[in-house]
């Protein structure tokens, strides 16, 4: 009976202490609104870039320290690797993504608005699956953004 015990015991704490690796962040209300504002903040941003990025500039700089504010608040939330990784993602300069196309920008001075069409949609969508993510913590909006990931 005591051997019985000592095993239902240890059957429970491994299957708990899987369970907690398999978890992901609980919903947070913060990051939502911050990803949500960030997005139409980038979204407007990116649009101007067809104009001296001089005119801009300290906009764009504003914007990038907000954008970094996040990131670090996403770093350090428990059980929030996907999300960190996104944000990291979307902050390499390597990557042609957010804070790549702000150096293009500044490098280029300005953008033609076909390179702003094509390259902003695709920031839109990072945003968006962040954003979904965020919401639903399910399975397949994990799978979306852990596929983007990946292509990265």
């Amino acid at each position: 009976m005591k051997t019985l015990k000592k095993w239902i015991g240890l059957t429970v704490i491994i299957l708990f202490t899987s369970c907690q690796s398999l978890q992901t962040a609980v919903y947070d209300q913060y990051s939502y609104q911050k990803t949500t504002a960030l997005k139409i903040e980038a979204e407007s941003l990116m649009s101007k870039a067809s104009s001296s990025y001089e005119t801009h500039k300290k906009e764009v700089e504003l914007f990038l320290m907000e954008v970094a504010k996040l990131k670090e608040y996403e770093k350090n939330k428990p059980k929030n690797e996907i999300t960190y990784e996104m944000w990291n993602i979307l902050t390499d300069e390597e990557k042609n993504l957010l804070t790549a196309y702000f150096r293009k920008w500044e490098k280029e001075r300005s953008l033609s608005p076909f390179f702003i069409k094509e390259a902003s949609e695709q920031i839109i969508e990072a945003f968006d699956l962040l954003i979904e993510y965020e919401i639903k913590k399910d399975k397949t909006s994990q799978r979306n953004l852990l596929n983007v990931i990946s292509q990265n």
